[in-house]
């Protein structure tokens, strides 16, 4: 590992950060993660959001742990809007299908088991509501929260009166306010709910929920089932765990939609700015996350393709600047993607428009940037021509080994190391040995040698010795 770390250049103390962050989150996970198993206790579970995948999980999760533990009952706390068809089917059947009594209590005071609450509701074993609840209004609505027209609407709304009046008809329960509440949309308050027998009593709290449902009978599979010991019995809070209530703040389309764009975003930028790796490392987090929930979403993968290949187009569009032709499809593409990226009807699992139009303006504002840049650039005088660059001074800005990049002259050039034995880290100089195309042939640049000390100056020369003519004798 030490290694692999020295080789690719990476300082020892970003390594240490990573695995740190790794480990604490580790430790979150298991200290999130709930075990209960005392037996004949009764599990309480507090359901107050919206009728989602993340939901249906989640009671899903505390059903199955009361039946490991040998529970005595399961006490469901509901305030909910509705949501889903299929995540509240997916609830109703974990409900019937469950080898423990389920009791929901619609409470406390002021709460709501709305559209699909009321199939919920209506699928307990013992149902109860708190003084100043209410229930119904379960009909089917479209994505813009009218009513569904045609024959499809009529399959629809057909589908969810018959299906109220199955559970109804299982529970012993009022089965013409169940379709009602579906064909035309009912509600009922606590009170109502008692005396036309949607509900089994009302109820102020827990202890009260508790205190009515012993010694009651109820049907556990087609097997009559008298519940004793409720009140007595220890109970077990069973709410959403962190990662849970973590996914469910994020299980949001608007924000599955800006994960995925975001993501390509970055991953787009890193591949033209390649070493720095935050945008690599932001854009696949974000992609990561995004994945994560789309899996609790009801996802067109179609919708989910044409985003990703939106940023394909766009990175194409700064490869072969093509003056706006594959950044127009790729601003196309995000657009459809987003509006497609849900295969919901509902309204409230749906990306929101003005999402879709701004990140579409701002990617296009983004594209158009680039290309304006490379028309300037293309435009401009050529200020030395490539074979110029032979012999000048260059910065490596990634590892190469061989190829890699370096910056010279203002701009980041794709470079290939002539030594293949050695290579260049990032940060060192380089000399450019040669230019094929749009690619630097680089070696490490010499070290400067210390000039030589310049020579001595010569001694001046001697003076000329004088000479003296002959002498002449006299005869």
């Amino acid at each position: 590992m030490n290694a692999y770390v020295r080789r690719l250049h990476i300082p020892r103390r970003r390594v240490r950060i990573a695995l740190a962050a790794v480990l604490l989150l580790a430790g979150i996970a298991v200290s999130c993660a709930r075990n209960i198993d005392e037996p004949d206790a009764v599990h309480v579970a507090k359901f107050d959001a919206q009728v989602n995948p993340v939901t249906a999980r989640y009671i899903d999760r505390v059903i199955d742990e009361a039946e490991s533990a040998n529970a005595k009952a399961v006490v469901i706390e509901l305030d909910t809007p509705g949501g889903l068809v299929s995540s509240m089917e997916d609830i109703v059947q974990d409900i019937q299908a469950s080898e423990v009594p389920v009791i929901v209590w619609v409470g406390p005071s002021g709460a709501k088991a709305a559209s699909a609450g009321t199939f919920i509701t209506m699928s307990a074993h013992v149902a109860s509501m708190a003084p100043s609840t209410r229930i119904g209004a379960a009909h089917p609505v479209s994505a813009k929260g009218g009513d569904i027209e045609g024959d499809i609407g009529a399959k629809v709304e057909n589908d969810a009166a018959a299906y109220a009046r199955s559970i109804a008809e299982e529970r012993g329960r009022n089965e013409e306010w169940a379709e009602d509440a579906v064909r035309d949309s009912v509600s009922a308050s606590a009170t109502e709910a008692v005396e036309l027998n949607i509900v089994d009593f009302i109820a102020r709290d827990i202890d009260e929920v508790l205190a009515q449902a012993d010694g009651m009978t109820v049907s556990m599979n087609g097997t009559p089932l008298t519940l004793a010991g409720l009140t007595e019995a220890p109970r077990a809070s069973n709410n959403m765990t962190f990662f849970e209530q973590l996914l469910l703040i994020i299980s949001d389309p608007n924000i599955a939609f800006l994960l995925l764009s975001l993501g390509g975003l970055g991953l787009v930028l890193e591949l033209f700015n390649p070493g720095t790796f935050i945008p690599g490392i932001f854009g696949l987090i974000c992609l990561i996350l995004a994945l994560f929930v789309l899996g609790t979403l009801p996802v067109n993968w179609a919708g989910v393709a044409l985003i990703l290949f939106a940023f394909v187009l766009f990175a194409g569009e700064f490869l072969v600047a093509g003056f706006g032709a594959l950044g127009v499809g790729g601003i196309i593409a995000l657009i459809a993607g987003g509006l497609l990226l849900t295969s919901s009807d509902q309204a409230d699992f749906q990306v929101n428009r003005w999402l879709v139009f701004g990140m579409a303006a701002a990617c296009g504002a983004f594209v158009m940037m680039v290309i304006v840049a490379v028309v300037k650039t293309r435009r401009a005088p050529a200020a030395i021509g490539t074979l110029a660059m032979v012999g000048n001074r260059a910065i490596a800005r990634t590892l190469l080994n061989p190829d890699g990049f370096v910056f010279v002259e203002g701009a980041r050039w794709k470079a290939v190391a002539a030594d293949d034995d050695t290579p260049i880290f990032e940060g060192e100089s380089v000399v450019i040995t040669g230019v094929k195309g749009l690619t630097l042939f680089v070696a490490r640049r010499a070290p400067v040698l210390p000039e030589p000390p310049p020579p001595e100056p010569a001694p001046p020369p001697a003076p000329p010795q004088e000479r003296f003519p002959p002498a002449i004798l006299d005869p």
